[in-house]
């Protein structure tokens, strides 16, 4: 059902791809939007390795949770661990694709508990990101990618 990636040699592990999904701090959502255009945006977002959920927040409405009531069928894509191997100007970077289907967190339970450790990954302390909860979890909703593929590669754009 999903495409296998096109240069093998170029492929890294499903392994290391979740590992770039743990380790990076931002990705690129795409939904499909109006008028059959595609929507992406960059979002802050935890990966849950238990689950093999991705976890994002956002508004109540707008683009992306209108397009995501029409179709949850989405694509995440993070870059990363760039590298030096002998040409500086041309260095290696590793990318993780990932294929899901994603839903708002509607349970307010489950929302507070998944925002709690989303804010753990950005916020520098647990006093700070309780804080912040605090302050604007009314107008937060919680979203989650169940992640149906994921894959990832090594290339050297030059």
């Amino acid at each position: 059902m999903f495409r296998p990636v096109r240069r093998k040699k170029n492929e890294i592990s499903a392994e290391e791809a979740r590992e770039l999904l743990c380790s990076s701090r931002i990705g690129i959502l795409a939904v499909n939007g109006d008028d059959g255009y595609p929507y992406a945006i960059p979002i802050n977002y935890f990966y849950d390795t238990e689950n093999e959920k991705i976890i994002f927040h956002g508004s109540r409405v707008g683009h992306k949770v209108d397009a995501l009531k029409k179709c949850d069928k989405v694509c995440f894509t993070v870059i990363g661990n760039e590298t030096v191997k002998g040409e500086a100007w041309a260095p290696y970077a590793k990318s993780a694709v990932v294929f899901g289907r994603c839903r708002p967190i509607e349970d307010p339970e489950e929302t507070l508990k998944t925002l709690k450790r989303f804010a753990m990954k950005y916020y520098p302390d647990e006093q700070t990101a309780d804080e912040e909860i605090e302050r604007s979890a009314k107008a937060v909703r919680m979203f989650e990618i169940t992640v149906e593929h994921v894959s990832g590669k090594e290339v050297q754009e030059r």
